[in-house]
């Protein structure tokens, strides 16, 4: 980190929803561009910047600073030139220059300390003066909370979020809790928190402290690695290892959280405890309740007709359903709640047809999936529309909710959720909490995937029950049995290495024993040897040609491969503007990809008749930069069901590029064509369920990039990470009281 101490000469631009500013400044004689989240300067300020320089593709060398000390004006033309600059609402050069005339240089003194003597300034009115000097104050106030949070290490974007949520408490609830920002700050965790709370000397052992980082160890368990709950003794052990202390330390305020309900212990099947973060606890008892309500107001009970109707989809459509797929149809029919669950080419999509043909007499069908491809995958499947579960439930409104809920539920018969492996336990309460009992409920997926990036298992939990009727599909459609990816697929899956290389397939490897090597393979076949051997045109290369990485770092690593592959298919040019965001460049035409659910994002239909309009970018949510305002700092993504949704400075936090994206971010997604790297890397990465969840992903051709060696690593390695959940449990429980007779 470097630092200047320089005069500002004036704001070039700056966003007051994310206080991005763009300024420029004279170190001596001569001018220099800093950029960053700042507070609000003034020409004439003298400030020291601390950051790093940068060199920016457009703009040219620019000072980005991470924290700014602003030093006051001392003399009577920078006061007048400080107050005059339209800084603070209400006073203009001319009334600046009255201020400064009769108070001299203990003007801002002056307004701090007795801001009613403004009235002294002559045509100062009552109300006049009370606005300016509160204008004053909110300004100062905010530009001193910045100033005391970046002294403390935090970043100027992470400052301003923390300003705006306290005003003028900021010093005041910091100094008495930091750990506060943990909750109610998105971005602040216990070490941020935690290097404040040394910085202001507050004891090791403090109690909000270590209840901090018990709660902590809790939502990073859940946010990182998918878990419900922590065994008691894994939880006080991580708290201990954070906090640097002893475990009964952690032990004490264990008990202190749990008299005040901040998190729930509960003492499972094995006669071990787990510790919940409330919200957890109840969302699992909730979803079992559900289900099992749903269950039992729909006992099974055989339809009648269902054969001859089966047979007449057979006649209708030209094919023939094993005896299994068969059964699968009729469960749908004879069951409140149906899991169904196969491999790729196992019939899935064409099974949901026929029950789709068979429920039409019966009532109404939603189809929902959790994500925008899957939901459009599954509407030209079908035919009929599928919507994200989240437009399903009507998210959106001034409060961020679900507008579909117990008391408003949806108005169906029937709800079918594709892609259910992706489904974390939060969503599936929302979704549960709308589904009236008597409304059938079919859920399909591939329980061999990867599970939710969320937390929880909710498709495996509920299969493992026993609870929920479930129909398996194993066999490969005939169809399907020429496709290399489907055989090659269910082969991984038994443990098997796929066939690599055979002539007039589907799946292709490719010999790279260097991973920088296997990396610039990569960028040719995307760019130019698989769209000539496709067909596919330039302008669509970069929809049909998926680029998945096991990993982010590395050679082959996402946020390397990214990188090389924008400058090959996107390159900068003179009619593409772009912005700088932290490392990453957006640039007009790249493919890009939401990171994190953004509940106030609003968008647009673009090419809708009506004004189609909501809010809400999701988690996986994949587009392409169409348009990019350089001055205002704002980029404008379509979404691939037409949804446009413009980025400022502080929503493009939460957006990548997308040109290689991770197995896990590809859940819900198909693509034409899939290019995956197999250079090796860290063994918890390489597992058989990701190597099958990436294959699964592709439609018509695989390329793989790599050593055979790694291949056969991860198609042995079926080590899959456990995840502490207790819905498996929960369903069984709840099922014993409201269903004595799953018992029997």
């Amino acid at each position: 980190m470097e630092q200047i101490e320089a005069t500002v000469d004036s704001t070039v631009f700056r966003s007051e929803e994310s206080s991005y500013s763009v300024l420029s400044v004279k170190i001596g004689k001569r001018e220099h561009t800093v950029v960053g989240a700042l507070p609000m300067l003034s020409p004439g300020e003298q400030a020291v910047f601390t950051g790093v320089w940068v060199e920016h593709p457009r703009f040219g060398r620019q000072f980005k600073a991470e924290r700014v000390e602003v030093k006051k004006p001392t003399t009577l033309l920078g006061i007048e030139r400080y107050l005059g600059s339209g800084l603070i609402r209400g006073i203009g050069p001319s009334t600046a220059r009255a201020i400064v005339s009769v108070f001299g240089e203990e003007t801002l003194e002056m307004l701090s300390e007795h801001p009613e003597r403004l009235q002294e300034v002559p045509g100062m009115g009552k109300k006049r003066w009370k606005q300016v000097a509160e204008n004053f104050k909110e300004q100062n106030a905010q530009r001193d909370a910045l100033i005391f949070l970046q002294s403390y290490g935090l970043t100027s974007t992470l400052a301003v979020k923390v300003a705006k949520q306290y005003g003028e408490r900021t010093r005041e609830v910091v100094q008495h809790n930091p750990y506060q920002l943990c909750r109610d700050i998105d971005g602040v965790g216990f070490q941020t928190a935690d290097r404040i709370a040394m910085a202001l000397g507050l004891p090791q052992q403090s109690p909000y402290r270590i209840q901090a980082a018990l709660k902590y160890v809790l939502q990073d368990a859940a946010a990182g690695q998918g878990h419900i709950y922590l065994p008691r003794e894994d939880m006080i052990r991580r708290a201990s290892v954070l906090l640097g202390l002893e475990n009964e330390a952690c032990e004490r305020e264990l008990d202190a959280l749990t008299i005040a309900r901040d998190i729930t212990r509960r003492t499972g099947e094995d006669g071990q405890e787990r510790v919940y973060l409330p919200a957890y606890e109840r969302a699992e008892r909730e979803v079992a309740l559900r289900l099992c309500e749903l269950l039992a107001a729909h006992a099974a009970q055989r339809q009648l007709g269902t054969e001859m109707a089966i047979e007449g989809f057979e006649r209708a459509n030209s094919i023939r359903f094993s005896p299994r797929q068969k059964e699968a149809i009729a469960a749908a029919l004879d069951n409140g709640v149906l899991v169904i669950t196969g491999g790729p080419g196992t019939g899935k999509t064409t099974i949901i047809n026929c029950i789709l043909y068979l429920l039409h007499s019966l009532g109404t069908v939603l189809l929902c999936a959790p994500t925008g491809r899957a939901a459009k995958r599954m509407s030209e499947a079908t035919g009929y529309e599928a919507k994200t579960i989240h437009r399903l439930l009507e998210f959106g409104g001034e409060d961020g909710s679900f507008a579909r809920n117990a008391d408003h539920p949806l108005e169906t018969d029937c709800v079918i959720v594709d892609e259910t492996s992706m489904v974390d336990l939060m969503l599936m309460r929302s979704l549960l909490s709308a589904i009236e009992p008597g409304t059938r409920l079919i859920l399909v997926g591939d329980s061999d995937q990867l599970p939710s990036v969320g937390a929880g298992n909710v498709l495996a939990d509920i299969l493992a029950s026993g609870v929920v009727p479930s129909a398996h599909l194993t066999d490969i459609f005939r169809q399907s049995e020429a496709s290399r990816i489907v055989v090659n697929a269910h082969r991984i899956n038994r443990g098997e290495m796929p066939l690599l290389n055979e002539k007039g397939t589907d799946f292709f490897f490719e010999r790279c024993t260097v991973p920088s090597a296997a990396a610039s393979t990569i960028v040719s076949l995307a760019a130019s040897r698989l769209p000539r051997y496709i067909g596919c045109s330039p302008q669509n290369r970069m929809r049909d040609i998926q680029v998945l990485a096991p990993q982010k770092k590395g050679d082959c690593g996402v946020l390397a491969l990214n990188a090389l592959l924008q400058e090959e298919l996107n390159p900068p040019a003179k009619e593409k503007p772009c912005l700088q965001w932290g490392e990453t460049t957006f640039r007009l035409g790249d493919k890009v990809m939401q990171t994190k659910n953004d509940y106030d994002l609003a968008w647009q239909k673009c090419h809708s008749t009506a004004d189609e309009h909501g809010q809400g970018v999701f988690n996986g949510d994949v587009g392409f930069v169409v348009d990019v305002d350089a001055e205002e700092r704002e980029l404008t993504v379509r979404f691939d069901d037409d949804r446009d949704a413009v980025y400022d400075s502080e929503s493009l936090e939460n957006l990548d590029l997308a040109y290689a994206l991770s197995v896990h971010k590809s859940q819900g997604s198909e693509f034409p064509v899939v290019v995956m790297p197999v250079v090796g890397g860290p063994p918890m990465l390489l597992t058989r369920n990701l190597f099958y969840t990436a294959l699964t992903r592709a439609r018509q051709l695989v390329v793989l990039v790599g050593r055979e060696e790694v291949i056969r690593q991860m198609v042995e390695n079926n080590h899959i990470a456990r995840r502490y959940t207790s819905l498996a449990a929960q369903l069984a429980q709840t099922a014993r009281m409201l269903m004595p007779e799953v018992e029997e």
